[in-house]
């Protein structure tokens, strides 16, 4: 299930990452917690829409824009079936050998990825971690440059 929360969430920190800001400098600027903006980034709190008038303000977007790039970003996921159960997930190939340990699993198998599309400026990935977990990762480019990624 792709969470509305988690994908603003991943907006916002792309945004405040491509501008190269911290998030000590976003939360004084928006008049949020550090702690409470860092929670809204990763989806973990739902935002109000002050606050997310707020945070946009301080990052110099406007919440149109934001909004944008979540509404293709679900509508990408959306077109994915991602909410719909498919057959099983296809398994990745094992990895090799690596020095980081992998997420929760069977030892040296990479978590399986269930669909990747994209429309040329947004990319989404759906990684099938359990029969009830699946992760988005999206990728927003402009030209040459990648501005957003969950």
């Amino acid at each position: 299930m792709v969470l509305l929360r988690r994908v603003i969430g991943d907006a916002l920190r792309a945004r405040r990452q491509g501008q190269h800001r911290t998030l000590r400098e976003v939360s004084t600027a928006a008049n949020v917690s550090l702690g409470y903006l860092s929670e809204i980034e990763r989806g973990q709190k739902e935002a109000s829409s002050e606050l997310l008038s707020a945070i946009c303000e301080a990052l110099g977007a406007r919440l149109s824009e934001v909004l944008g790039e979540v509404s293709g970003t679900l509508a990408l996921a959306e077109g994915m079936d991602v909410l719909a159960p498919l057959e099983p997930p296809i398994k990745a190939p094992p990895l090799k050998t690596s020095p980081i340990k992998s997420a929760p699993g069977k030892a040296g198998e990479a978590p399986a990825v269930r669909q990747v599309t994209s429309d040329g400026t947004v990319s989404v990935s759906v990684r099938q971690d359990s029969p009830l977990k699946a992760t988005l990762h999206a990728t927003r480019k402009r030209g040459r440059d990648i501005v957003y990624a969950a």
